[in-house]
């Protein structure tokens, strides 16, 4: 393997093996990872701009049987805290989101073990009735993971009554990294990896567009983060033609404040800020037929996501009115409409509000300078 070689490969849309990642990750100059990436950026999204979303993070539930290693957000059925958010507060909070320009609610919540299919298509149908315009990007694989074996349904058959009840498009939560040795380590309650892609391969085929994840920085290794990568891009190379498939992928670091893999395993995130604009660049050159890829300014912050605009991201993410998991582990980070915007201009590009389905929006005249924190 040589530089040069791959460099020439990625800058062709080729699809680099696990090993040739490894390769490129370790051994090129920043500056030069950065280039072929931000070339690759230029060439798959030549308006130029920066994109960004308002949407609010809604919990249907906190409770949840899956017992994450780094999630400091769950409880176990019959906690104290445990809740199951109800109507009125859906619709203070859709109001609320309305109000400050957003469009959507990403709706997910735990592994409940007495909350079936019925009860999202119910919940679904219920907030699509009261707010028509409302916009649902729900759930994850491994919750319809879960709603599968609690209903002994197929992944095919719960997802298009998902879909059927309001699912505009699902989201590409508990990824972690796609390798089961890992995923036995941090989250063994959830779906294997390979259900993890049979569930986006089978809402591929339905016509659900989906995003893609990978939580990095833990007891994963270098190769396995590659192998990831490569089974992301192997699935949307299987999408029926006219399906979007993964609209974007977002790379986001562990975080590790009080969770039980740093505090009884000793593990905590050590990811640089060079390491994360590396993984950004690789993510481009490693994903040629995914689009859009995210810069995660609320586990990395501000200054480092501006630089992987510069290492082949094109998109901010959302300003994310609410948000409980990985804030509940840690994530310091917020950002108002204003802010947003400000630091799309400070890295040197122009901001472009959108839609889950990176359609562009206008900003809302009612657009409030507004961040909640719950």
């Amino acid at each position: 393997m040589d530089l040069q070689g791959l460099y020439e490969k990625a800058l062709a849309f080729g699809h680099l093996d696990a090993e040739e990642g490894v390769f490129l990750f370790e051994k090129a100059p920043l500056t030069e990872l950065m280039y072929v990436a931000d070339q690759l950026r230029r060439r798959q999204v030549p308006h130029g701009k920066v994109t960004w979303q308002i949407d609010r993070n809604v919990n249907t539930t906190n409770v949840c049987i899956a017992n994450c290693k780094f999630c400091n957000f769950y409880r176990i059925p019959g906690h104290a805290e445990a809740y199951i958010t109800d109507i009125d507060t859906y619709k203070r909070k859709i109001e609320e989101t309305f109000r400050w320009g957003g469009d959507q609610l990403l709706l997910q919540g735990g592994h409940h073990p007495e909350l079936g299919l019925a009860f999202y298509t119910s919940l679904f149908r219920q907030l699509k009735e009261l707010y028509p315009t409302l916009k649902l990007h729900t759930l994850g694989p491994p919750e319809v993971a879960h709603i599968s074996k609690l209903e002994k349904m197929s992944h095919r058959d719960v997802l298009t009554a998902l879909k059927a009840a309001g699912m505009d498009s699902l989201p590409g939560a508990g990824a972690e990294i796609l390798v089961d040795r890992v995923r036995r380590l941090i989250s063994k309650g959830k779906c294997g990896a390979q259900e993890w892609l049979d569930i986006m391969h089978e809402a591929h085929k339905l016509g659900i567009t989906t995003s893609a994840t990978m939580m990095f920085g833990h007891v994963e290794t270098l190769l396995e983060r590659f192998e990831h990568l490569v089974k992301i891009r192997e699935v949307q190379a299987r999408k029926p033609a006219a399906a979007k498939g993964f609209l974007a992928f977002i790379p986001w670091t562990f975080q590790d404040a009080d969770t039980l893999l740093a505090r009884i395993r000793g593990v905590h995130n050590l990811t640089t800020p060079e390491e994360y604009i590396r993984m950004i660049a690789m993510s481009r050159i490693m994903l040629p037929n995914v689009k859009n890829i995210q810069a995660s300014w609320l586990t990395v912050g501000k200054q480092t996501a501006q630089i992987c605009l510069h290492a082949g991201a094109n998109d901010f993410g959302s300003i994310m009115l609410e948000e409980n998991v990985v804030s509940a582990a840690g994530a310091p980070h917020r950002f108002t409409a204003n802010g947003i915007q400000d630091a799309i201009r400070e890295a040197g590009f122009e901001p472009q509000l959108r839609n889950q389905q990176y359609d562009w929006r206008e900003a809302p005249a009612s657009m409030e300078e507004q961040v909640i924190n719950y």
